[in-house]
């Protein structure tokens, strides 16, 4: 099942009921979607492309326009609403603008809207499709045996369908390679628990569950071969991806285990560095509370950024679906993706 899709409406899996039941929920208007995209019930880089390529689609058809260019207005407006809702992933911004630009292009009401939901939909193929070729390439550095450690979720839940980091994994694993899989919990929302391991398991893939803190003892005692991780986005020196990612990376380059990150080519934004990058933080409440129960003061003070950047000095490699990019990255980079 995709994790975002067009059936009459905007459909998505409702990211934040899992694993204790699989929800679908329909965003009627761009309101409604900016909810869903703030709670985290559709969440990961390229997922957030896609709902973002959607939402313009979306934006077209939640009502009646008088004019084409009263239709027009609104669209600008709901791109721009909807690209400040997360403003690290770069993602979210690309999916919005590609499907604007085409919607933009339309000369009547009703070819505006043809137009926007038919580029959606071709991004959210080329999600797949891109996210398979990852893993093929990804697969190519994964041998028979290995254990992987990930953090957060970067799978079929965080993009359009097969995913990105365990995209990697199920290729090898297509191959007929064996794989396992160390999932960090990833606090303080706990992707990692709720999300990869429910992902996993479902596909029969071997998964044992950790603590982030546990990071260290399970490299320590030579349990980990490779770390894969997915991204928010990629700047000419850093990775921005969960926090507690830079942590993995420094416990991993320590021990000698490769750090890769896997990424599509909208994810980059090599224009920018790490200090050009608004970290999103998020409300206090994560942190004092897990679920109904209170784990802290209600006064104490919180700091709860979303993102870490990891240098680009910790990262092995980068798996794009044009390739593996390996250092030096300031040269490797535009090379292979022609940025």
């Amino acid at each position: 099942m995709r994790s975002v899709f067009w059936d009459n409406g905007l459909k998505l899996i409702d990211q934040t009921k899992l694993p204790e039941r699989l929800d679908i929920i329909e965003c009627r208007n761009i309101e409604e979607l900016a909810d869903a995209i703030k709670r985290l019930a559709v969440r990961g880089a390229p997922a957030l492309e896609a709902a973002g390529a959607y939402g313009i689609a979306l934006a077209a058809r939640e009502r009646q326009f008088e004019s084409l260019e009263e239709l027009k207005e609104h669209l600008r407006k709901s791109a721009e609403y909807l690209a400040s809702t997360r403003p690290t992933a770069v993602n979210l911004s690309v999916g919005i603008q590609r499907v604007l630009d085409a919607a933009l292009r339309g000369e009547s009401i009703e070819e505006v809207r043809e137009l926007a939901l038919i580029e959606a939909e071709k991004l959210a193929e080329e999600d797949i499709e891109r996210n398979r070729k990852m893993g093929e390439y990804g697969a190519e550095l994964l041998e028979d045996g290995d254990t992987v450690l990930t953090y957060c979720n970067a799978g079929r839940l965080a993009t359009v369908d097969w995913g990105t980091a365990l995209g990697v994994v199920r290729s090898a694993i297509e191959q007929g390679k064996r794989i396992k899989v160390i999932a960090c919990e990833t606090r303080p929302l706990n992707q990692g628990s709720r999300l990869t391991c429910w992902e996993l398991m479902e596909d029969g893939i071997e998964v044992t569950l950790i603590t982030d803190s546990m990071v260290g003892i399970v490299m320590q005692k030579g349990m980990v071969d490779k770390v894969i991780v997915g991204a928010d986005r990629i700047v000419r020196d850093a990775v921005f991806n969960k926090i507690g990612t830079y942590t993995v990376s420094v416990v991993a380059r320590h021990h000698g285990i490769p750090f890769y990150v896997a990424a599509p080519k909208s994810t980059f934004d090599w224009g920018k560095k790490a200090e050009d990058v608004v970290i999103e933080e998020r409300g206090r409440e994560e942190l004092i509370y897990c679920g109904n129960r209170q784990l802290a003061p209600l006064n104490v003070k919180v700091y709860n950024p979303a993102f870490d950047p990891t240098p680009l000095e910790n990262v092995t490699a980068i798996i794009t679906e044009y390739g593996i990019i390996e250092p030096p990255y300031h040269v490797n980079v535009p090379k292979i993706l022609k940025i």
